[in-house]
C-alpha cells in the first residue's frame, strides 16, 4: 500500500472504522526546525510503504508559537499500533532524528472520539487554524469525561451569539479516564484570537457556559493554535 497526502493537510476526523487515536507533542525549537521536521517525516513516511492498514491517517500540525509540533494519528485499536510500535517505527523514528538532531518529545495520550460539533453547512469550509484544547481532571472517571463534554454541547446549542469563524469541534476523551481533548477547526488563527478578546473563552455569558468554567474536578486547561502541515494515509499503488 503506497502512502498518500490527504487534501488541505488534513484527516477525515469522523471517518469509520477509527477506534483510537493518538495525540503528541513535539518541542524543535525554532520555526526553521519545525519546517525541517516537517519535511523529514514526509520525507521518512513517503519513501517506504504505508505500514499498516489499520493505521488509518498520520497527521502534523506546526504550532504558532514557532516551535512545537502536534501529531494525530487514526487507529484501528490498540493492538495494531503495539506492532506497528516494536517493528517499524524505529527505523521511520531514527530517520527523523537524524535530520533534525534532539527533538523533545513531551506528552503522547490515547483517545477515542466522543462526539463532534458542526452543522452541515460547514463540511466546505476548510480549516486554517486547528486549536487544540487540552483539559486535565483530579483523577480517572470516564462518566465524569463525558459530562464535561455533555456540558459544552448543552452550551454551544444554548449559546445566543455564537463566536464566528469556528467550524467544527471534535471532542476525544482519554482511555484512562483524565483528559478530554478538543480538536477545533477554525477558519483562521486570528478569527479564533478574535473570539477569545472579551476574555470569558469562546462562549456568550451564560448559565451553561458557566457551568462548564467551573465544573468540579478540572485541574488545568491548555490551549495552541496550529496550522495544518502534513496529512498521509494509506491508498493503492499510482493513487
Amino acid at each position: 500500500m503506497s502512502v498518500v497526502r490527504n487534501p488541505h493537510s488534513l484527516p477525515r476526523i469522523t471517518q469509520s472504522g477509527v477506534g483510537i487515536v493518538k495525540a503528541s507533542t513535539w518541542d524543535v525549537g525554532t520555526p526553521e526546525r519545525q519546517r525541517a521536521a516537517v519535511a523529514a517525516i514526509a520525507a521518512a513516511w513517503e519513501k517506504r510503504d504505508w505500514p499498516d492498514e489499520n493505521l488509518l491517517s498520520y497527521s502534523v500540525y506546526t504550532g504558532n508559537d514557532g516551535r512545537t509540533l502536534f501529531h494525530y494519528s487514526q487507529w484501528a485499536d490498540e493492538e495494531s499500533y503495539r506492532f506497528w510500535l516494536s517493528g517499524g517505527r524505529s527505523d521511520t523514528v531514527a530517520e527523523i532524528d537524524a535530520a533534525v538532531p534532539d527533538i523533545e518529545r513531551l506528552w503522547l495520550h490515547t483517545y477515542e472520539l466522543y462526539r463532534s460539533s458542526g452543522s452541515a453547512g460547514d463540511a466546505g469550509r476548510v480549516p486554517g487554524a486547528i486549536i487544540v484544547i487540552d483539559i486535565g481532571f483530579d483523577g480517572p472517571d470516564p462518566a465524569r469525561q463525558r459530562a464535561w463534554v455533555d456540558g459544552v454541547f448543552e452550551a454551544l446549542e444554548s449559546d445566543p451569539a455564537p463566536a464566528p469563524g469556528g467550524i467544527s469541534g471534535h471532542f476525544h476523551v482519554s482511555v484512562d479516564g483524565t483528559r478530554v481533548l478538543n480538536y477545533a477547526e477554525w477558519e483562521s488563527a486570528q478569527a479564533h484570537s478574535d473570539a477569545l478578546a472579551g476574555g470569558e473563552g469562546i462562549g456568550s455569558a451564560t448559565p451553561e457556559w458557566y457551568r462548564v468554567q467551573s465544573f468540579p474536578g478540572v485541574t488545568g486547561v491548555g490551549m495552541r493554535r496550529y496550522t495544518p502541515a502534513l496529512s498521509l494515509s494509506g491508498g493503492a499503488a499510482g493513487a
